[in-house]
């Protein structure tokens, strides 16, 4: 009677039955944590705003909209000057860091794509050459790689008075790389819609070839189709626009050259040091996806007629990428946090910037470091969103 009468209290007890629903209870343990978290989190913010009181500190963002008062050598994405506020030199960083992160991405992609399938060609000598390459570079810090990087272009490229010149308009200097500027006119917007025009159709025309080539076979040419359709189509609306476009030469002019685009020695060193060095993690990871698909796949393929480019190409990198793609990810990852280390050599990024001049001026140690922590999350979780999706689409589907 005492068994039957405890059972019967543990089941009139409605606590105690949710308790015992297993999705309940997971979900009211997550709800403890969240309020755990929330209180831990609110009881430190309570404290930092305490202790910054207690030593004549505020914790504010007005700081921003105050005048800077120092320079950025290198804005190629939008002006500014000393007399702009601390914002704008905010975004400047900011977009400095897009920049080195982006262009970081696709060189160390294609080098490392390229040193991957090297990695397994037959040839000795290459072979070697790739491995050893790979080896040196993977196990001396990424630190290192970009002084000795920078100091190469400031001390073995010649001065501004002895540039080397390409065609007259291309000149390399220690002070850096000048290039001609495209200024564009008030119509320029009918080349933009031109080519954006043309990526949609590229974009439409690609899923249509593969789906006919899935159902049917038959192979359409579509990298020269896009790249005729891209170049045609935005070539109609330039000259359609009348030709809205002049271009800026840099001249010599003094002790260095003026007009143009500059890419300066910081941003060259930066760029080539982070793409090599992450290319040897991203060669790696391509050469174990290639062996990871069955040599049976090449064999089919050279027994269907395919070259071995084409074997490559439509086979064995489709299939390869399944393995690539999840530990590509952590290295563009790789790339976009250790452009952090851009501040070494007097690359304006964000950590420079934000977490550097403007700590040091304001004082406000606390919020430049919340600022330049955001930052680097938002991009490493747009990235990782990126590559998620990707790796969705490259997905086996099951039947």
């Amino acid at each position: 009677m005492a068994a039957i009468s405890e059972t019967d209290t543990g089941t009139s007890n409605p606590l105690l039955r949710l308790w015992r629903d297993k999705e309940t209870r997971s979900v009211i343990i997550q709800i403890v944590t969240m309020v755990v978290i929330l209180t831990a989190v609110v009881l430190l913010l309570r404290n930092v705003v305490i202790n910054l009181e207690a030593v004549g500190k505020t914790f504010s963002f007005d700081f921003f909209f105050y005048p800077a008062g120092y320079d950025i050598t290198f804005s190629p994405i939008i002006e500014y000057s000393s007399r702009d506020t601390h914002l704008r030199a905010a975004v400047v960083g900011l977009l400095n860091t897009f920049l080195i992160a982006i262009c970081g991405i696709v060189l160390s992609t294609i080098m490392g794509f390229t040193m991957g399938i090297l990695r397994l060609s037959s040839n000795w000598l290459v072979n070697r050459l790739v491995y050893c390459f790979l080896e040196f570079t993977r196990n001396i810090p990424v630190l290192l790689h970009i002084l000795f990087i920078h100091g190469l272009v400031v001390t073995l490229l010649p001065v501004p008075k002895n540039a080397l010149v390409f065609t007259d308009s291309f000149f390399l200097t220690n002070r850096g790389f000048f290039v001609p500027l495209p200024v564009w006119g008030p119509t320029a917007w009918i080349v933009a819609l031109g080519l954006a025009a043309a990526i949609v159709f590229v974009f439409f025309f690609a899923r249509w070839a593969k789906k006919v080539q899935d159902e049917t076979g038959k192979i359409y040419p579509v990298f020269l189709i896009s790249l005729g359709a891209i170049i045609g189509v935005t070539g109609l609306a330039f000259l359609a626009a009348g030709m809205p476009l002049t271009w800026s030469y840099p001249e010599l002019k003094g002790f260095n050259f003026k007009g143009g685009l500059a890419l300066k020695p910081e941003f060259i060193a930066l760029w080539l040091a982070l793409s090599y060095y992450t290319s040897c993690f991203i060669a790696e990871i391509v050469r174990a996806g290639i062996l990871a698909i069955s040599h049976g796949q090449t064999e089919a393929a050279y027994a269907l007629g395919l070259r071995p480019n084409r074997t490559l190409q439509l086979v064995i990198i489709p299939q390869a990428l399944r393995v690539i793609v999840p530990p590509l990810t952590s290295q563009y990852l790789n790339v976009t946090k250790n452009s952090s280390l851009a501040i070494a050599i007097g690359y304006m990024d964000i950590v420079a910037t934000v977490g550097g001049i403007t700590l040091m001026q304001t004082g406000k140690e606390m919020e430049t470091m919340i600022v330049v922590l955001l930052v680097y999350l938002s991009i490493s979780l747009v990235i990782s969103a990126f590559m998620n999706w990707y790796n969705k689409r490259m997905a086996l589907v099951e039947r």
